[in-house]
């Protein structure tokens, strides 16, 4: 009777915990959009001021004296600050109303990231979006961009198989066609075995690459078929398709026949692992190469939803990347 008593009283402690964090998070939230907004109205003050030609530029480094002068305990304001707050809005004051939101979302250090580091509006509501989705930090944001991720998905679609494209329609913007692995250093894996075990290490990293809804189940995931044993390299679940997802990993160029062992670990996993509620569990193969042909016919027929995708131990080059991303998008342009 004291047990359930005391389990009673836990839980209701518990619940006033949670008030706590939550209300805490709420005022972290509110007193960073209302920080934004100042930097916001600050920036549309001095951009009014100069495009009005009633201030020169040497007029922001007075204003910094001044503050500092006169309000000493308040830090964030040099003249350096001050011209990152009128560029801050001048990029930014024509944007939609949602675009907008996301801006009071992030913090002042991402905000700067994403304005400093990004060349087109396209790409900057790409990090502000992610940002927003995935709770970045500020060393994630820049490992991001670093990364070149807004141009990898730009300009390389996932191969998806046909049934994964219909359980899921929106797969093209989970998954993707190539994951930087850089974290793992550059050095070439002798073996699956040795590049899962570094993979398992640093899984705070992969799981960024992945994308933040993946969470880690296992390493060498037991299956057992019949009188058999199997294991699959490592198994996540995806909360937003809310499905399982084994990924096989392959120190090779992919072959066709890479897929027969998939499908039968997914058969596995749906008959004997995947819970009722859950939808078809989904197989990626994660190659060291792949040539897209190849992987096109070899999906064409499968009847699992399966994609293959190639991993990449170092920064991608993102100049490269960008000048493909310039020349697809006046592709687009010349085809109309």
């Amino acid at each position: 009777m004291e047990n359930k008593v005391a389990i009673q009283m836990n839980e209701q402690f518990a619940e006033i915990i949670s008030m706590i964090q939550h209300t805490r998070n709420e005022v972290v939230r509110l007193a960073n959009a209302s920080l934004i907004d100042l930097y916001w109205r600050i920036g549309k003050y001095i951009s009014d001021k100069i495009a009005a030609a009633e201030w020169g530029d040497g007029v922001v480094k007075q204003l910094a004296h001044y503050i500092e002068k006169n309000n000493p305990d308040v830090k964030g304001f040099s003249d350096k600050n001050l011209w990152r707050m009128k560029q801050f809005y001048e990029t930014y004051n024509d944007v939609s109303e949602k675009l907008s939101t996301l801006l009071r979302q992030i913090s002042w250090s991402n905000n700067l990231a994403i304005m400093g580091r990004c060349k087109t509006h396209e790409e900057r509501a790409f990090y502000l979006n992610l940002c927003v989705h995935d709770h970045l930090s500020f060393r994630q944001l820049e490992r991001q961009i670093d990364s070149a991720l807004y141009e990898r998905q730009a300009v390389r679609s996932p191969k998806l198989s046909p049934v994964l494209r219909e359980i899921a329609p929106h797969a093209e913007l989970i998954f993707r066609d190539q994951y930087i692995m850089e974290f793992l250093g550059s050095k070439e894996y002798e073996h699956e075995n040795s590049m899962k075990a570094a993979l398992v290490k640093q899984m705070k990293n992969f799981i960024l690459e992945l994308g933040k809804d993946f969470l880690f189940i296992d390493e060498e995931y037991r299956l057992q078929v019949g009188n058999s044993d199997f294991r699959i390299d490592l198994l996540f679940y995806h909360r937003e398709l809310q499905c399982l997802v084994a990924f096989e990993l392959k120190m090779e160029k992919f072959k066709p026949e890479h897929l027969g062992q998939l499908n039968f670990y997914l058969e596995a996993l749906d008959r004997d692992i995947k819970k009722p509620k859950e939808n078809p569990s989904i197989g990626i193969l994660l190659c060291k190469d792949k040539d897209d042909t190849v992987v096109e016919y070899a999906l064409s027929r499968s009847l699992s939803p399966t994609m293959v995708a190639e991993y990449q131990l170092c920064l991608p080059d993102k100049i490269l990347l960008q000048q493909k991303l310039h020349d697809a998008i006046e592709q687009d342009f010349s085809d109309v």
